[in-house]
């Protein structure tokens, strides 16, 4: 092989490798792109995730409060409608001791 032919072939040789190295540089630029893409995907839905958590608590506490009232009231209603149950009871005995005296 004449000294020309491989100077040639070295000079092709050297392209290719310099095309090669210009298209993996080019790749590794767009994979580091997409690593920090995924960064910052991944820091909004931790950011996300960690507001539902707060709100889910918060809402569990509301519940939970809401909850205890309701208890409550159901308890303080309930000695009420006992309450007048039993003056209803009162007066319909007196009702009919009066029916008796007359």
């Amino acid at each position: 092989m004449a000294k020309g032919d491989r100077d040639l072939e070295i000079h092709e040789e050297v392209k290719n490798l310099r095309e090669e190295l210009r298209a993996a540089k080019g790749r590794i630029g767009e994979l580091e792109q997409r690593v920090e893409h995924l960064r910052v995907s991944r820091r909004v839905l931790m950011n996300l995730l960690e507001k539902v958590e707060r709100e889910k608590v918060a809402l569990i506490h509301k519940l939970e409060k809401e909850n205890i009232r309701l208890q409550r009231d159901n308890t303080r209603f309930a000695k009420w409608i006992f309450s007048k149950n039993r003056e209803i009871v009162q007066l319909q005995e007196k009702i009919e001791e009066y029916k008796e005296k007359a």
